[in-house]
């Protein structure tokens, strides 16, 4: 495999503790891995605080966010790709259902409950604060920066980026 024209920068092991003239050695994979692990692991233990997942929100703003209200076939196929099974959507949905947040009408389309639309208000209230913790010290700027890279690199191997599985 040939370098891109102009591409000189070698790959070095993974080190936490690169100083910054040697940043550039470093592997994209390793620092997005340890980012989406330590970022995802903050807000998990921020919601376990008031005891709710992830995956509950995930399914919270999906019945909540479509034109018409989904049925529980089409939220756990959108969401499945995002969880850590291909049965865990599935199992938001019924806890979901058993705690009175989510409400299956008579064509089998899922509704949000009031107490589960105040349950998804105070998430994203909370999605909001952890945000900030975790953007503190980063403009706007160099955050929407770091994302076109990373797109970029998911072009780079082929990937879109929009479904979900980037290949």
């Amino acid at each position: 495999m040939e370098l891109p024209t102009g591409s000189t920068t070698d790959q070095a092991p993974a080190d936490p503790a690169a100083t910054d003239d040697v940043l550039a050695t470093q592997p994209v994979g390793y620092w997005c891995g340890l980012t989406q692990t330590a970022v995802t692991r903050h807000l998990r233990d921020a919601m376990a605080e008031i005891d709710v997942t992830q995956p509950q929100y995930w399914v919270l703003n999906r019945v909540n966010g479509g034109l018409t209200a989904p049925s529980r076939e089409e939220t756990i196929a959108q969401l499945t790709h995002l969880a850590d099974g291909p049965h865990e959507i599935a199992r938001v949905v019924d806890q979901l259902l058993h705690r009175e947040w989510l409400r299956i009408d008579d064509g089998q389309r899922l509704h949000l409950t009031d107490a589960g639309e105040a349950a998804r208000a105070r998430l994203r209230e909370l999605a909001t604060e952890v945000r900030a913790v975790v953007h503190r010290g980063i403009s706007d700027e160099e955050y929407v920066a770091a994302l076109k890279v990373l797109r970029k690199m998911v072009a780079n191997v082929g990937g879109d980026g929009t479904s979900g599985h980037p290949f």
